[in-house]
């Protein structure tokens, strides 16, 4: 138990001092332990920080699948366009989330291929669910003007990367300024 509790108040620190700025003193102070206690949990800060980015991940799939499954019954284009404003909000209320986006923007220099191998498969999950949502869903309202699905879920994905850009360096008015920009050129390019 004390493992989790030292991942978890780990995350917070990462996701609020980056890698960098983070101290391993600091997160144990607030755990209740001792420095050298967490090296009998994690080898060190950097498998400490690689095992809270595959915590974070893990949990954010698991809020992705949440969300995707709630609005199912939604047409196309609420789904789709409903994702932004769920990631928006957890972006602003989900430590996790804020650590996901500092690493895929700001991974420490020496642990960039580990995060690499973390962050592919994650995305690559999120392309194969998209394509398939998709596939399913055109066979449904037949709103989609071509079958090739994988590539629509890639734009998709392209979409998103850039307006989350915009919200890790700019903030949250001009993410919501791109999306209101992009999204109507999106949809009616997908669009039959």
């Amino acid at each position: 138990m004390k493992a989790d509790h030292i991942l978890q108040t780990a995350v917070g620190h990462f996701a609020k001092e980056g890698f960098e700025g983070a101290s391993l003193s600091k997160i144990a102070e607030e755990v209740g332990i001792k420095k050298p206690s967490i090296y009998a949990h994690y080898k060190g800060k950097d498998d400490l920080f690689l095992s809270a980015l595959q915590y974070s991940l893990n949990t954010q799939k698991s809020h992705l699948a949440a969300y995707f499954n709630s609005v199912r019954d939604e047409p196309l284009e609420s789904i789709l366009y409903g994702y932004f404003n769920w990631f928006a909000k957890e972006s602003q209320d989900n430590e996790r989330m804020n650590f996901i986006l500092r690493v895929a923007y700001f991974p420490p220099l020496r642990l960039e291929k580990e995060v690499g191998e973390f962050f592919n498969p994650f995305f690559d999950s999120m392309h194969r669910h998209l394509t398939r949502l998709l596939r399913e869903r055109d066979r449904q309202e037949k709103v989609l003007h071509s079958e090739d699905f994988s590539n629509a879920a890639l734009a998709y994905l392209t979409v998103t990367e850039g307006t989350m850009t915009e919200l890790v360096y700019s903030g949250m008015d001009r993410y919501e300024s791109r999306l209101q920009a992009v999204w109507p050129i999106f949809w009616r390019g997908l669009r039959k």
